[in-house]
């Protein structure tokens, strides 16, 4: 299981790295800068319907569009369809946590001469850090244990490859494999790959809570 294990954690780490930047700059946009109210409702309802929409529709959108001109699967393209999942859980969180923090935060700041982007940054971010790291580390565990998108893109590898333009394993979608077989000793290894998920989610959702109780105190 360790090509396994080393596919989730590229693939899991290259999805945080594009949606951790595009899921805050889209949350910050609807909390401090939108004003037209129809370009909200449009972002807003698109990030809710991500939100609930088929983790498997979401592989299939990513195999039209990555997979099929190119003729082959790759890690690259299960990252991309993770991320597309992990992006609408940061914006919501996002917004909600900006949304939290008190009008006079913003009302001193501005009243400093500060200007607004720094007053975003400085003090509205600062304040809400503690939710937001909090939506980050939820997203992390929400993809970490996907399959159905990543059988559309990156498929799988019994063989130990990192190279994201070529198909890579993944511990779900290993999982899925090793269970049908007829092997005992690799139905064990899917019973294993389960429990690595299982514990791993587990932790993440320890460290956010401690994480979030003390930046929490810490304010």
């Amino acid at each position: 299981l360790a090509n396994a294990i080393a596919g989730s954690l590229v693939q899991t780490g290259l999805a945080a790295a594009i949606g951790t930047p595009v899921g805050l700059l889209t949350g910050i946009y609807l909390s401090e800068y939108a004003t037209d109210g129809r370009v909200v409702a449009v972002v807003r309802f698109v990030s809710d319907m991500m939100l609930s929409a088929p983790s498997i529709l979401v592989g299939l959108f990513v195999y039209l569009a990555l997979v099929a001109p190119v003729g082959h699967f790759s890690g690259l393209s299960g990252a991309v369809a993770l991320a597309m999942l992990f992006v609408p859980v940061v914006v919501r969180t996002t917004e909600d946590m900006l949304r939290l923090v008190p009008l006079t935060m913003r009302e001193a700041a501005y009243a400093l001469g500060a200007p607004k982007w720094r007053v975003v940054l400085q003090v509205c971010l600062r304040a809400a850090r503690a939710g937001v790291l909090t939506g980050i580390l939820l997203a992390v565990a929400r993809v970490s244990g996907e399959t159905a998108p990543l059988l559309f893109t990156s498929l799988g590898n019994m063989n130990w490859s990192l190279s994201l333009d070529a198909p890579m394993a993944s511990l779900p979608v290993a999982i899925y494999q090793y269970a049908g077989s007829a092997y005992d000793d690799w139905v064990q290894l899917a019973w294993t790959g389960a429990l690595l998920i299982t514990a791993g989610v587990l932790v993440l959702n320890v460290v956010v809570r401690m994480w979030h109780r003390r930046l929490g105190a810490g304010q």
